[in-house]
């Protein structure tokens, strides 16, 4: 390890069920890195759909409160484990990291890194890393759409629907966007047909798309899940991947979710000739090795669609560590385009 000085870091504290205001920012000294991990300064870190949900306990599997939020990275690394060739130090990269990324600082395993292309600023590619992985491997490895087909996507500013559009745009594929009016323009300029989620959704992607689409990806869940399976073209796919409208209910924060997977096994098991699915990013962690595999192959593919110019970074906003509560109030008041980036305080 190349360092001979411990690290302290700057990290924000979720402590129970608060408003954004609620947040603590609060200073620890980090472990040494044990012999396969790093130490990584971040230079950039994003507010996601999870940490909105984490915040008001609806989150899947969120840990116990405490806990520092922060799904997903980029930084530099500044100090290496015994096991880890030391030339990676002063290297960008990216990772996954589902809870810990607002901090200035963390220790991370070396096989979880992802390196960034030059080309990107930390804030570019902040924007496609959780993003981009699950928009590719929901386009790809799930639904496995192709090039001329057309696809329905909810939440099309958001930042997994402004990568998704970009990518399926990218690979030749015409995309249908649900947003508010006032983004419209916005979803246009991405490539996408946008539609007014305000209005009868299920009449305008109709007369866009009369014989129905091709697949379609809905985070929202609920009532209108039953409006996206039904807007399926035969042979057509559903790709459920969250919960968005069950977010402010009060109760266990599992029971939507376990509600949307009876609904789409039910789907399943009809013979209607559509395929429905519920995307999990950390599905496959049980392959640790396969996980990290797929994550790496598909994160650089996108990285290098963003580094060539074909994919452009939607970033909403760069916001200070120490004023996170404003960045995770911003995210949650859905006035945005793409994703609201922490940056390092100056």
């Amino acid at each position: 390890m190349i360092t001979t000085k411990p690290v302290t870091a700057v990290e924000i504290v979720l402590p129970g069920l608060v408003e954004p205001s609620g947040l603590q920012v609060t200073e620890r000294q980090l472990p040494s890195p044990g012999a396969d991990q790093v130490v990584v300064q971040v230079d950039a870190s994003g507010v996601s759909f999870a940490e909105q949900q984490m915040r008001r306990g609806k989150y899947y599997d969120q840990p116990a409160f405490p806990f520092v939020p922060g799904y997903d990275l980029v930084g530099t690394v500044i100090a290496t484990g015994s096991s880890v060739d030391a030339a990676l130090i002063g290297r960008r990269v990216a990772a996954l990291t589902k809870i810990g990324g607002w901090a200035s600082h963390v220790v991370l395993d070396a096989a979880d890194l992802v390196p960034v292309p030059a080309a990107l600023d930390a804030a570019e590619a902040e924007t496609f890393v959780v993003n981009g992985i699950t928009a590719w491997q929901m386009l790809y490895r799930t639904a496995k759409v192709k090039r001329g087909q057309t696809i329905l996507v909810h939440g099309a500013n958001g930042g997994v629907g402004s990568t998704l559009v970009q990518l399926a745009r990218a690979a030749g594929i015409r995309v249908i966007g649900t947003a508010s009016a006032r983004h419209a323009a916005a979803v246009e300029a991405l490539g996408a047909t946008p539609v007014d989620y305000r209005g009868d959704v299920v009449a305008q992607v109709r007369a866009l798309a009369p014989q129905g689409v091709d697949a379609v990806f809905d985070h929202v869940g609920g009532p209108g899940i039953v409006d996206s399976f039904g807007l399926l073209a035969p042979h057509g796919t559903l790709v459920a991947y969250g919960t968005a409208s069950t977010k402010d209910e009060e109760g266990n924060s599992r029971l939507p979710v376990l509600k949307l997977f009876a609904q789409l096994m039910a789907w399943n098991a009809l013979p209607n000739k559509r395929n429905a699915h519920f995307y999990n990013l950390w599905a496959g962690k049980r392959n640790p090795t396969k996980f990290r595999n797929l994550v790496h192959e598909d994160l650089s593919a996108v990285f290098d669609l963003a580094a060539e110019g074909t994919l452009r970074a939607q970033v909403a906003a760069r916001i200070p560590l120490s004023q996170a509560a404003k960045a995770l109030e911003l995210a949650e008041s859905r006035t945005v385009t793409g994703k609201v980036v922490i940056v390092p305080d100056a």
